[in-house]
């Protein structure tokens, strides 16, 4: 079967610790496993332990092994679950992959992520990452109790606390077990415990989870005579397009002196949306090269239908810029269309696929990593400003000195 947009869509974003508690039925329909046929259906559970032909050279006779001491010897029959023993297994099997963007979503967990997308959020308000082995904050959403609460892009996240005080260390846990972990309904409290850069002891942050809607494009303009363009880019989602072409109808129509592009804190989201993007400022081009396991390259071009390619632009990127933020940010930068000011970018470059299975759940498997136009890979090294600026407390400097380049 093959799927089209927008059941497939390829995306190079964060799974966001934010949003929705719900209850969701679970369906998958012919799992096949070695030596076992698993049927699961929202009202019950069917296992066949027959040999599907196409995988009769997997040894698969551990797995029912060990499946068959649990329901014979475990203590507590109430706590075993068959359904969630599978859905375990199966998050195990991609997990060994040892990829932790490649996961498998159970149907809950996939339609979180697509509301994340969407922009409509429930829980603390951070997008989370790994830098090297560990867990980290890869931004607060503005406004957010995170954020709120102190929390920090570049944070690591040592340990989760829930509201019963248990604390669980986040050495060794998946980005998927961290979300479920820390987020939650709203009026829910959880305690995060952070290490920080230049702060010797551990940071405790206690969040009260809330309802967020954060919209993907926020468009101002600043400087004494509004002639400077704020056009503030918080994600790449499901909605992010319509946002866009209303913010550069305004801009068309204003002719602003320069525009300054906000990344900051952009984790990224879909990668065709980086290039729509993209192809606002670019006439012709390479807008990012995917380059797949074998080392085939291919390359997504601009849409040769800019519609503000000569307006000056400063794009400010910083530590929570990300993935299809840094496809945009890198595409300008390699193009000579805009200067780069800020701190240095995240560092994600690779894609994923998120591709449907039974059931609504979803399969969100890497397939490839991208470069910039002139072919760098900014994999878990990022991308440096031109201009490098840090971070002030109480004041946006960052936005200043892009400001003073274009005046």
């Amino acid at each position: 079967m093959t799927f089209t947009l927008p059941q497939i869509r390829r995306f190079a974003f964060f799974v966001s610790v934010l949003i929705l508690t719900f209850a969701a039925g679970w369906y998958a329909h012919d799992q096949f496993l070695r030596s076992g046929r698993i049927q699961l259906s929202s009202n019950d559970i069917k296992i066949y332990r027959s040999l599907p032909l196409d995988k009769s050279n997997i040894e698969f006779s551990l797995f029912w092994q060990v499946w068959d001491k649990l329901e014979a010897d475990y203590y507590d029959k109430s706590k075993l679950n068959q359904k969630e023993m599978v859905l375990g297994a199966i998050k195990g099997m991609v997990a060994a992959v040892g990829d932790p963007y490649t996961v498998f979503l159970p149907p809950s967990e996939q339609k979180r992520t697509q509301d994340d997308l969407d922009g409509h959020f429930e829980g603390v308000g951070i997008e989370i990452g790994y830098k090297g082995t560990q867990l980290a904050v890869i931004a607060p959403i503005e406004g957010s109790p995170a954020e709120k609460a102190g929390v920090q892009s570049g944070d690591y996240i040592v340990g989760i606390k829930d509201d019963k005080g248990k604390t669980t260390s986040t050495y060794g846990m998946s980005i998927i077990d961290a979300v479920s972990s820390i987020r939650g309904p709203s009026g829910s409290k959880v305690t995060l415990l952070l290490t920080r850069a230049g702060v010797e002891k551990a940071i405790e942050a206690d969040i009260t989870r809330a309802k967020i809607d954060v919209p993907s494009v926020v468009l101002k303009f600043v400087g004494d005579n509004k002639e400077i363009a704020n056009l503030q880019l918080k994600r790449f989602g499901g909605n992010t397009s319509g946002e866009w072409n209303k913010a550069i109808s305004q801009i068309v129509a204003k002719n602003p002196k320069g525009i300054v592009l906000d990344v900051r804190n952009n984790p990224g989201g879909y990668l065709t949306e980086a290039v729509s993007v993209t192809s606002d400022f670019v006439s012709s081009g390479v807008a990012v090269i995917q380059q797949d396991g074998s080392g085939a390259k291919k390359e997504s071009m601009v849409a040769g239908r800019a519609r503000i390619p000569n307006a000056p632009v400063v794009v400010l990127i910083n530590g929570g810029s990300a993935s299809a933020s840094e496809i945009v940010a890198g595409a300008l930068k390699d193009h000579n269309r805009a200067k780069l000011v800020g701190e240095k970018s995240f560092g994600k470059g690779t894609i994923q696929e998120a591709r449907p299975v039974a059931g609504n759940a979803g399969l969100h498997i890497t397939i490839a990593k991208w470069l910039t136009p002139n072919g760098t890979w900014i994999h878990e090294k990022g991308i440096d400003p031109d201009i490098e600026v840090k971070f002030e407390a109480g004041k946006d400097v960052q936005l200043d000195k892009a400001m003073e380049l274009l005046r």
